[in-house]
């Protein structure tokens, strides 16, 4: 009976070491992946703290001027850019493109809006000055001729009769100068100043060349105060940028122009597709390389690429394939990356 008992002793005593083995077993597994999330838990507030800490820390200052065409999308994207580092602070100008060119060559600004292509001369001057600068898309526009919302006449134009109207030495004063059966009456014209992208685009589109317009006409740089005065004077034809007339429907009429095949409206398709001719076109930001060596300006840049497709859209004008902005983000890594490099060598 003692060996029984034993062996019997013996076999409970193994199922017990057995049972508490699992239990052990399923214990310690149960702590390994509680402390493996505890372990993730903690890496992932790490990385938020850091991400945080990255976001924050980031000080400075970035210097924006140029066209007032451009300028409501850098005015968001600043506002967006503040909210993200608000240590950064952001200054957006308004000059016209052609006043921003001169800032920014002579080294007053880090990045020129632009309504237009950088000229020859500008180009010229920076090489001399040894500036170097990336020049980068970041929306469509239509440039839009605007009639007051209570011209009941105008349904179209050509483009032979902007002409008409706008290069030097016209004879155009009235409404019937333009087409006889139209109202004896003035035609006010308002338009962007000399300093404009816009004043430039549309004078070398319309009239043949750039600078090329009769100055009996209220100029201003300030896009706002064109879309005051058109809105303000039922005999008020002008010009400006596709977004000042999107965010003033209720005030403005847009005037379809006719390129040779009818009637053409501005619009987000008709713009993209260049339809909408000979008014089209391209927005730019120069961005001035050295800049680039400054995390602050590296970073607004690239979150204004990151962001321009939809605050554009916002703001009234049109978004590019998104492939342009990629392209644009590449090569603003492969210049910050050697600007680094200059500047550690």
């Amino acid at each position: 009976m003692f060996v029984g008992e034993n062996k019997s002793m013996k076999n409970t005593l193994i199922d017990n070491f057995i049972w508490k083995g699992i239990k052990m077993k399923k214990y310690s597994v149960a702590v390994y992946w509680a402390r493996c999330f505890t372990v993730f838990c903690g890496l992932l507030l790490s990385f938020s703290a850091v991400n945080v800490y990255a976001q924050t820390s980031l000080r400075g200052t970035v210097s924006v001027d140029g066209s007032s065409t451009v300028f409501p999308i850098s005015e968001a994207v600043a506002e967006e850019f503040l909210a993200v580092h608000p240590r950064v602070r952001v200054t957006v100008g308004v000059s016209g493109t052609g006043g921003g060119f001169k800032k920014f060559l002579a080294g007053e600004v880090d990045i020129n809006d632009a309504s237009r292509p950088i000229k020859d001369q500008e180009r010229q001057l920076a090489e001399q000055k040894g500036i170097d600068f990336l020049e980068l898309s970041v929306a469509f526009d239509g440039l839009s001729v605007v009639v007051n919302k209570d011209n009941d006449w105008v349904d179209s134009l050509t483009v032979t009769e902007l002409k008409k109207i706008w290069q030097p030495g016209s004879t155009v004063q009235l409404w019937s100068d333009v087409r006889g059966h139209w109202p004896n009456k003035e035609i006010d014209l308002y338009g962007p100043g000399t300093d404009s992208g816009t004043f430039d685009y549309f004078t070398d589109t319309i009239n043949g060349k750039s600078g090329r317009s009769r100055p009996d006409y209220t100029a201003s740089e300030d896009d706002n105060a064109l879309v005051r005065g058109v809105s303000g004077d039922v005999n008020a034809l002008g010009y400006f940028g596709f977004a000042y007339y999107s965010a003033n429907k209720d005030t403005l009429k847009i005037v379809p122009i006719d390129n040779g095949q009818g009637p053409v409206t501005p619009s987000a398709q008709t713009i993209n597709n260049g339809s909408y001719a000979p008014l089209s076109r391209p927005l730019y930001i120069y961005v001035r390389s050295a800049a680039l060596g400054r995390s602050e300006a590296k970073a607004f840049v690239q979150f204004y690429l990151e962001n321009a497709a939809q605050l554009a859209e916002e703001v009234g004008y049109i978004a590019m394939p998104d492939k342009l902005y990629q392209q644009a983000l590449e090569r603003i890594n492969s210049v910050s990356q050697r600007t680094v490099d200059i500047s550690v060598n």
